[in-house]
């Protein structure tokens, strides 16, 4: 698609974020990537990567050089004995479970989603749930990354810059490889039922320790939630995965067909959205099921959406969803997405929503055709008196000024961009504004 002008249109998978670049280029290597780069900034150009468009915010956007790194998706070398794998940093997480599974290896959590490429991923904090777990970049022990100088940077365990390198939001450079310490390939039993929202929150420490992943969703405007318990098995354990027709039913039909449909009749008739939400959650049944991890965390997801997710405190949660419950009684709007919940433990990343706190997250979602400024600005302001900590691919508002109180190494992970990139050819107005 291009514009009069003949330059070329960018727009993310939410279709609220366009950009239009001068070009777009599709290294197939780091040393192409250098090149780019060292084009680029002679030419006087900013340079973006961007990957599957899955983020909400406009982290990629650009009007410089777009860099798309689909040509580089390679795995480039697997450690068998110690579980670690270089790949580029254009695959995409969709082709990289079943690639690790077929060396015998896993990475040791994911979210609910796919597309994603390894470096957006990792650049934006990708996340799953797990009382023990982390987000995705915690498994990265190493990052190769393009410099503004189009010089090649290795950053690993032992390098001081360590704690930036794994969640970058693409500020410092073009990550163009990663090391990602895997886990051996295991199986998930999934158990998937309805529960009553008083319910689970009386029991949600119990749900949260007792369980290797739990996450729920909770229909607004009722008390339903659909709850997922993800677990390992013992070895040995066979596969059972969901049935053809089942899968079909409940993943494709129910989720996603049924769901498009009822949110384009309520778009414009929000009155129904209640009553509609309290159907829609007494139409999912219960479920278990065995299967490859990657299958139990990833869910199709067709009904495009907005989704802005902050991170806080667990001991928060109640009074989020209570104050969130309050402003839909209060008839502020009629919301159809379901609020999604879940869990993560402390990580050491510098940028982690994660960082030296154990998190519960709280997503917010509003179907593309309808407007969620004034859904997400409630939300926001709720999460953020609770020391909310946005995910940096969700949208959000904040700037530099309140992240610099809530990242206890902001200033450092600032003063590495100063140095690494002066002449800000990898920002746009999204850093700018987050940055600083």
């Amino acid at each position: 698609m291009t514009r009069p002008d003949a330059r070329p249109v960018w727009q993310n998978w939410g279709r609220n974020v366009q950009a239009h670049p001068a070009r777009i280029a599709r290294p197939g290597s780091t040393a192409e990537v250098a090149a780019v780069v060292r084009d680029a900034v002679a030419a006087g150009h900013t340079v973006k990567a961007v990957g599957a468009g899955h983020s909400f915010t406009a982290i990629a956007a650009t009007d410089g050089v777009l860099l798309r790194l689909d040509r580089m998706s390679a795995i480039l070398a697997t450690d068998t004995a110690t579980g670690r794998v270089r790949v580029q940093a254009g695959a995409s997480l969709h082709a990289l479970n079943p690639q690790l599974k077929a060396r015998g290896l896993a990475l040791p959590n994911l979210g609910d989603v796919d597309p994603q490429s390894v470096a957006g991923a990792v650049s934006t904090g990708t996340h799953g749930t797990g009382d023990k777990l982390f987000g995705i970049s915690q498994a990265v022990v190493g990052v190769q990354i393009v410099t503004a100088t189009g010089d090649v940077l290795e950053i690993d365990e032992q390098h001081p810059w360590f704690g930036a390198g794994r969640v970058t939001l693409g500020a410092l450079g073009i990550i163009t490889e990663v090391t990602l310490q895997c886990v051996p390939a295991f199986l998930l039993h999934a158990r998937e039922e309805p529960m009553a929202l008083p319910a689970v929150m009386e029991q949600l420490d119990q749900l949260v320790a007792d369980n290797d992943h739990f996450e729920f969703y909770w229909f607004p405007h009722t008390e339903k939630t659909s709850t997922k318990r993800n677990n390992r098995v013992p070895p040995g354990t066979p596969r059972q995965p969901v049935g053809r027709f089942r899968s079909w039913l409940d993943d494709q039909f129910l989720s996603n067909t049924a769901f498009e449909g009822i949110n384009r009749v309520v778009a414009g008739r929000r009155s129904w959205i209640p009553r509609v939400n309290g159907v829609a959650a007494s139409t999912l049944s219960a479920r278990e099921y065995v299967d490859d991890s990657y299958n139990v965390f990833v869910s199709p997801r067709t009904v495009r959406f907005r989704e802005s997710e902050f991170a806080m405190p667990r001991e928060a949660l109640p009074v989020v969803l209570d104050e969130l419950a309050a402003w839909f009684g209060a008839g502020h709007e009629n919301i159809s997405f379901p609020i999604e919940v879940r869990f993560t433990a402390a990580d050491d990343v510098w940028m982690s929503t994660g960082h030296e706190r154990d998190n519960c997250y709280v997503a917010v979602h509003q179907y593309w055709r309808s407007d969620p400024t004034a859904y997400f600005a409630a939300a926001q302001d709720i999460f953020t008196a609770h020391g909310g900590r946005p995910h940096w691919g969700k949208m959000h508002t904040l700037d530099a000024s309140y992240f610099a109180g809530t990242y206890a190494r902001f200033g450092d992970f600032v003063a590495i961009r100063d140095e690494l990139d002066p002449g800000r050819t990898f920002s746009n107005a999204y850093l700018d504004r987050v940055l600083g």
